[in-house]
């Protein structure tokens, strides 16, 4: 009997009992679905968490205070120049020795921008941040979720790029000029069609001249990242903060591979200037991005791994349902296997055909669940875009077959060594 016979009456015998077989290929249908669809959710979560990640700046260091306020106060007034060039004093700080934690000032942003101190530092960029204001034009009006001062090189160390006009310049920070770059979504609500480039907004009451409009970035969970507007930091100080401690200091290293020494740099820098010796905690904390990239990634992968074997339980099932079903059709086609083993049907024979029909059952639902999987990840699931990766879907449908081969070897093995003349006796 040759492999083409074999398959024959394999297909036969499952189309004899068309009902049974489609609910025996559901139980592989979800389960292959299930694992691929799965793992896709968790890779396009860690996509668009690295990518995420990544729009903040690869290369740069978000140095943050751990203090709830209070402290020295950095102000606008030392300029950028002056912070770059290590000279003047930028606002007043408090004189006289500490013991309290110390706020982040733009004297640090200062120090950590010399040179001498960090080289392997490219920009400083200190920030403070205005929530939910509230801006208006020509009658038009939008809260905005957040209004950042901050300095020229604030722009390409957290990697937002101009789209339209350009960004304010060093003239802008020492002069304190009310200028103001805004998100795609603060044009889009005040200005719609109209080019906001040269228009005058107020931000809270307080006119601010748009010179520029940020490239989309997108949204980054329930924030919209287009929802921002960037200014000179003094003119946000005088009109929207006040002159209190900084929010942020914006670090940037001066290439990937240098992130991790010009992390040291800072913090070296940081603990001299305020005090922090021995085992003393430090007043302030350094997210390093490409650290919490590799974090994200590693934890993120985990999970899919975890979302995956949560989904490849349903294939097992699907895989006792196999042997279940096959051990009903063993016993009821009995006498048939009796009456063929009879006729001279080698024990090869009803080995391969009852081991076919297993497989087609597991192969033909596998095919199934990876046409369902590859349809349903075009669709957004729960705010994430899936993203298929090859090697799972190969693998649920190898994993697909070797089930069937599995758990229907032990219903033909069975089938296989019935003697003809006890098979022919069975009612």
């Amino acid at each position: 009997m040759n492999t083409l016979e074999v398959l024959r009456f394999a297909v036969r015998g499952l189309t004899a009992n068309k009902m049974r077989s489609t609910l025996t290929t559901l139980g592989i249908l979800i389960g292959v679905a299930a694992v691929i669809l799965l793992v896709a959710v968790g890779e396009g979560a860690s996509r668009q968490i690295q990518g995420d990640i990544q729009r903040l700046g690869a290369n740069s260091l978000t140095v943050s205070s751990t203090t709830s306020g209070g402290g020295g106060g950095g102000g606008g007034g030392g300029g950028f120049a002056r912070l770059l060039g290590g000279g003047g004093n930028g606002g007043q700080q408090n004189s006289g020795p500490r013991t309290q934690a110390k706020d982040l000032t733009v004297d640090d942003a200062r120090a950590l921008a010399d040179k001498a101190n960090a080289p392997s530092v490219r920009s400083v960029s200190p920030v403070v941040t205005a929530q939910s204001q509230t801006v208006t034009y020509e009658g038009a009006s939008h809260a905005i979720q957040q209004v950042v001062g901050s300095y020229p090189s604030y722009f390409e160390a957290s990697n937002k790029p101009v789209a339209q006009g350009t960004y304010f310049f060093n003239d802008d920070i020492l002069a304190a000029r009310k200028v103001i770059v805004i998100g795609q979504t603060v044009a889009e609500n005040l200005f719609g069609e109209v080019n906001p480039v040269g228009k005058q907004i107020n931000v809270t009451g307080v006119p601010f001249t748009v010179v520029g409009v940020l490239k989309e970035s997108g949204s980054s969970g329930f924030q919209d990242g287009d929802d921002l507007a960037i200014a000179p930091l003094p003119a946000v100080q005088q009109s929207l903060t006040g002159f209190g401690p900084l929010g942020q200091i914006v670090v940037q290293a001066t290439s990937a591979d240098t992130v991790n020494a010009a992390q040291d740099e800072v913090t070296q820098v940081l603990n001299q200037r305020h005090g922090i010796t021995g085992t003393a905690a430090a007043d302030f904390r350094i997210l390093n991005q490409a650290t919490l990239q590799e974090t994200v990634g590693s934890a993120i992968g985990t999970f899919t791994v975890l979302l995956g074997a949560v989904a490849a339980i349903s294939l097992l099932v699907g895989g006792i349902g196999i042997t279940n079903i096959m051990l009903v059709t063993v016993t009821e086609r009995t006498r048939e296997i009796g009456i063929r083993k009879a006729i001279g049907a080698p024990r090869s024979a009803i080995l391969g055909q009852f081991l076919a029909e297993a497989t087609i059952l597991s192969l033909f639902g596998g095919l199934l669940g990876v046409t369902i999987a590859v349809i349903g990840a075009q669709f957004t699931i729960a705010g994430i875009t899936p993203s298929v990766v090859p090697s799972s879907v190969a693998l649920a449908l190898g994993v697909s077959v070797a089930i069937g081969l599995f758990f229907g070897s032990y219903p033909a093995n069975r089938a296989a060594k019935l003697r003809p003349i006890e098979a022919l006796r069975f009612e």
